[in-house]
């Protein structure tokens, strides 16, 4: 709100000093003839008395009264002057010796200087003497007052706004982490309220939709496990009693049985994810040993496959507070991804960032993935043109599943070039989520 008010402030401050500046000159300027004809009207009285008490004395003597009226006007100076002095423009000096009087405009279209000839060699000027240090201090003080009032009503008209707009941010915000059923609760009198009811409307349906879509697919799922866990059975059953070179098609069978059961488990494990109402476990963990047990559980498969894989960390990282198990699941994901596509070697990197952010890679010596693929990837069952035959294995909602498992708990989840030659997988964990060791 800071940053929006002084804008606004200055916006207005820098545009009432360029009226101030440019207005009242141009005003002079396209009247300054009806500004003359007032103001030698205005200055009619004190150019006859000055004048008058010139002409009543010898001129010998008119040093001695410009003394006396020097005084008597004071801080106002009144000057004796001939008619050849430099300081007089040639208009005035036509005037002066037509016999007429001339002056000078200040600002604002207030005169500076008036002057009335004497005779034809003399004539007298009453000048106004700059405003003195304390009233210009006097002056700037009310315009400074000015702005702050200025700034005041400024703040009562913007503050109403901007909570108005903050409670709107902030519900967007809240929707856009899964929390459907949050609303702004702006009032309809608010100047954004007809917005916020429209928002309001569109959070509506967007609750409903995501509500219907997931219960159709708990609902879909579930019916789904049910006859699929009868054919499994059923078919293993079936496996004595069928001929022998019938078994080999049976055992295949199967496999696409379960493979569509795994299918169904993934969709659910995908589908709750998203719910961002569901209760997260919160634990304080050791990344380190987390890392060490995913990996633990893959190191037959990986020794098996002559896969030299490493754990590298940081010393001193400290402990985190997150859910282990989502976390524990994110990190399979991407070391079955990397074992699927890596050659000889596999690599998971623990590090604390300058900003006490722990950043966990799993990296692989594989073919890699091309920067355009990088963002799609992570796109339920978007699959690389590489392994869209299976060939690789997979549904193409692994990459899915870790990034909401890392995003539901304030993390990242990227895809970059791996110095290894393969892919590069970024978990950054923020540094909310550190506690001390």
């Amino acid at each position: 709100m800071l940053k929006f008010l002084v804008r606004l402030y200055l916006l207005i401050i820098v545009a009432y000093a360029g009226a101030l500046l440019l207005i009242p000159d141009a005003i002079v300027g396209a009247f300054h003839d009806r500004f003359m004809a007032y103001n030698l009207d205005q200055t009619r009285g004190v150019q006859s008395l000055i004048v008058r008490q010139f002409q009543q004395a010898p001129q010998s003597r008119w040093p001695q009264v410009e003394q006396e009226l020097a005084a008597a006007f004071a801080p106002l100076q009144v000057q004796l002057l001939r008619m050849d002095d430099p300081d007089l423009k040639p208009a005035e000096r036509a005037r002066l010796e037509r016999g007429q009087h001339a002056l000078r405009l200040a600002d604002w279209g207030y005169y500076q200087t008036i002057m009335a000839p004497l005779d034809r060699n003399w004539f007298v000027r009453l000048n106004s003497p700059p405003d003195p240090l304390d009233i210009n201090v006097l002056s700037w003080g009310v315009t400074v007052l000015i702005g702050a009032a200025m700034l005041g009503c400024l703040l009562l008209w913007v503050w109403p706004h901007w909570r108005d707009l903050e409670r709107l941010k902030d519900t967007a915000r809240r929707l856009g982490r899964g929390e459907m059923s949050e609303r702004t609760q702006i009032s309809p009198r608010s100047n954004i309220g007809e917005l916020a009811g429209v928002f309001d409307t569109m959070a509506g349906d967007l609750e409903r939709q995501v509500r219907q879509q997931r219960e159709l697919l708990d609902a879909v799922s579930h019916e789904l496990r049910t006859p699929l866990t009868r054919l499994d059975f059923g078919l293993v059953l079936l496996f004595d009693e069928v001929p022998a070179a019938s078994r080999k098609r049976l055992l295949e069978l199967v496999g696409h049985v379960r493979e569509l059961d795994e299918l169904v488990l993934e969709l659910l494990s995908y589908s709750r994810l998203d719910n961002a109402e569901q209760v997260r476990e919160r634990v304080e963990v050791s990344l380190v040993e987390l890392v060490d047990s995913v990996i633990g559980g893959f190191a037959e498969e990986l020794d098996g496959r002559g896969i030299k894989w490493e754990v590298h960390a940081d010393e001193g990282l400290p402990r985190f507070v997150l859910d282990p198990r989502l976390t524990a699941r994110a990190v399979q994901n991407l070391v079955r991804n990397a074992m699927r596509y890596c050659d000889r070697r596999l690599l998971l990197r623990l590090t604390q960032e300058a900003d006490r952010a722990c950043l966990l890679t799993v990296e692989d010596d594989g073919i890699g993935i091309p920067p355009e693929e990088r963002e799609r990837i992570f796109q339920p069952f978007y699959r690389l043109d590489r392994s869209r035959d299976r060939s690789t294995g997979g549904f193409g909602l692994g990459l899915a599943i870790s990034r909401r498992a890392i995003e539901g708990q304030g993390g990242t989840l990227t895809a970059a070039q791996s110095a290894l030659g393969g892919a590069q997988f970024r978990i950054r964990l923020p540094a909310g989520a550190l506690q001390p060791s």
